[in-house]
């Protein structure tokens, strides 16, 4: 060890030592090995590198042609930095100094003492923030790119300018310098092996660990509300969940969970569990636990989810319970599958469902965040290309594009504190659960990109035909519930907003704090986030929050009294395998165990 239990260095063993650099050889060995046989494949990779490429020719040549303001950008750039040359000049001397540049109050990477306290230091970060923002502005006020190229271009510099922080280099961090001295440099020993071991588990692409993958078992820790597997199809599993009440909502709830993760987010630790929450309130809970596709599922499309999930699910949840009418939950994309049901349901007579809840769920794509600097025709094709060739997107891709959006706080932190810090991660049930990725039917994610994030084709009557049935969702006037989240990367919800006021029903619409994924997860114990209501629903979604009303803490109670009216009143608490369905398995069942750890899906 480098360091004794009161932090004092210490002499490095020797044999230690001698051991770590023989995995290390051994490791790296190998990972050379299996990179020069991967090249052959590696037909993708270049296609990314040139449509980047065209991206910023088309920018150099938009810059080029304005060379006045170029060059007041850059001496408005020269000024600041030399008024930083002149701030720190006097911070050296001992005098006190107003700084140029400071970090946003949200940015963790710059809260060591270090940063502030040391002149140097502070030199370097204001000198990155200074030429942050420099290269931003100049990128973001170049005239002439049409509005799409322009986002692009921005998502891509930003990934640089993160990639480029001191915080992410040994020589220019302050506190990993410090703790390389204080262990002899064994934390970048240690941050090698772990460097290695992601490599290895990615088979050659870094994997980069957010938590310890051993900390949590699916079905031990998380995903561990009482119930039972009642149905199956080739697509999903159909979980009934146990009652905690004598009596319950004679209507059942039903959710339909995103594919592209897995569902147990709904039902993490009993701590912040949606699913248990909600049973305790009286209600009886269903989910789709969906199958993670290999090749064999390839040809499953998006109507396929919809009858091999939804409509399969509405059937099972029938059958346990003996009602015919339904309460049904759409979460993300589970909700843009839900109401593209509603509406087949619609066209087709078919009333079972009573109401529907859309959990940041897009149903208008005219604005749907930053995912969509990923598609356009171009990168399409070579996806498709790549998709079809396997039979599905890997799990590990989506993951990555979907880190990417936050990458100070997805890749970069964890990659100072695993390579360069040697600490592994800390054990955290949502990082586990987001690492715990699904794979993407060629033929499902190529329709859903398309039809969706391309065309946006589903706010369109008739726009989308399934199973031979346009579907028009102004049509659906079942009562609706929309939670949308302030922070919202993924679902912004302003444009959740729109897709609900294209529904043909009565619609409440609720705007919680945080993210995605944080804002939904907010059991009401902890009090956090709070949340806007309004009932009017004007065109603008600005007017609409600038009359709604905050109130504090979770949406979960607000969400409760709601569907508390569309319950149908009560009956005796139903047991699974107590109606027409013979339990299959415990709850959380064999599909959602199902994992993408072999190198080969990376």
């Amino acid at each position: 060890m480098a360091e004794n239990q009161t932090g004092t260095p210490t002499e490095v063993d020797p044999e230690e030592l001698a051991r770590s650099l023989a995995q290390i050889a051994e490791k790296s060995q190998q990972l050379v090995k299996d990179f020069i046989a991967r090249q052959e494949g590696g037909q993708l990779s270049m296609d990314d590198a040139l449509h980047m490429s065209r991206l910023f020719q088309d920018l150099y040549g938009r810059l080029m042609s304005d060379p006045m303001a170029l060059a007041q950008a850059q001496m408005a750039f020269w000024q600041d930095y030399m008024a930083l040359v002149q701030s720190t000049t006097l911070r050296l001397w001992g005098l006190e100094a107003e700084p140029v540049r400071e970090p946003d109050a949200k940015d963790k990477r710059f809260r060591h003492e270090s940063w502030e306290e040391s002149p140097v230091f502070d030199f370097l970060k204001q000198s990155y923030l200074l030429t942050a923002d420099y290269i931003h502005n100049t990128v973001k006020n170049v005239d002439g790119l049409d509005e799409k190229t322009a986002r692009q271009i921005d998502f891509y510099t930003r990934q640089y300018i993160d990639a480029m922080s001191p915080s992410n280099f040994l020589a220019t961090n302050p506190e990993v310098l410090q703790k390389t001295v204080e262990t002899r440099g064994q934390n970048l020993l240690r941050g090698l092996n772990n460097l290695l071991e992601d490599l290895e588990r990615g088979g050659g692409k870094l994997n980069i660990r957010m938590t310890d993958p051993n900390a949590f078992e699916v079905g031990r820790d998380l995903a561990v509300t009482p119930g039972k597997v009642v149905a199956e199809t080739d697509l999903c599993q159909v979980i009934q969940y146990a009652p905690a009440t004598e009596e319950v909502a004679r209507r059942p709830v039903l959710f339909v969970p995103p594919w592209i993760n897995k569902y147990y987010i709904l039902d993490l630790r009993p701590k912040n569990s949606l699913i248990r929450w909600l049973v305790e309130q009286g209600q009886t809970v269903f989910t789709i636990s969906w199958r993670n596709p290999d090749a064999s599922l390839a040809e499953k499309g998006f109507e396929d989810y919809m009858h091999e999930g939804v409509l399969a699910a509405m059937d099972a949840a029938g059958k346990a319970t003996g009602e015919s009418e339904i309460n049904m939950v759409g979460y993300c994309l589970g909700g843009t599958l839900l109401a593209s049901t509603l509406a087949y349901l619609k066209a087709k007579g078919d009333e079972r469902v009573n109401s529907a809840t859309f959990l940041t769920s897009l149903i208008d794509f005219e604005q749907p965040g930053e995912l969509e600097v990923f598609i356009d025709e171009e990168q399409l094709a070579m996806l498709e290309r790549q998709m079809n060739e396997i039979g599905y997107l890997p799990g590990q891709q989506m993951a990555a594009t979907m880190s990417s959006l936050r990458a100070n706080d997805l890749i970069w932190s964890f990659f100072v504190n695993n390579y360069l810090q040697g600490e592994d991660p800390f054990p955290f049930d949502l990082l586990y659960w987001n690492q715990d990725s699904t794979n993407m039917p060629a033929r499902m994610h190529a329709f859903y990109l398309r039809n969706m994030y391309l065309e946006n084709r589903l706010r369109e009557p008739g726009g989308i035909t399934l199973d031979g049935v346009p579907i028009d969702v102004s049509s659906v006037d079942v009562p609706a519930f929309f939670i949308s989240t302030r922070d919202d990367h993924i679902a912004p919800w302003k444009a959740t907003y729109q897709g609900a006021r294209l529904l043909g029903g009565s619609t409440k619409f609720v705007l919680g704090g945080s993210g995605h994924i944080a804002g939904i997860v907010n059991p009401p114990e902890k009090n956090k986030y709070g949340y806007w209501t309004n009932r009017n629903m004007p065109t603008d979604p600005d007017k609409w929050l600038d009359g709604a009303t905050y109130h504090e803490g979770s949406w979960w109670p607000e969400w409760l009294r709601w569907l508390a009216q569309k319950g149908g009143g009560k009956v005796a608490a139903r047991t699974p395998g107590g109606g027409r369905l013979t339990p299959i398995e415990d709850a959380p069942g064999r599909y959602v165990r199902e994992r993408n750890d072999d190198p080969g899906d990376a």
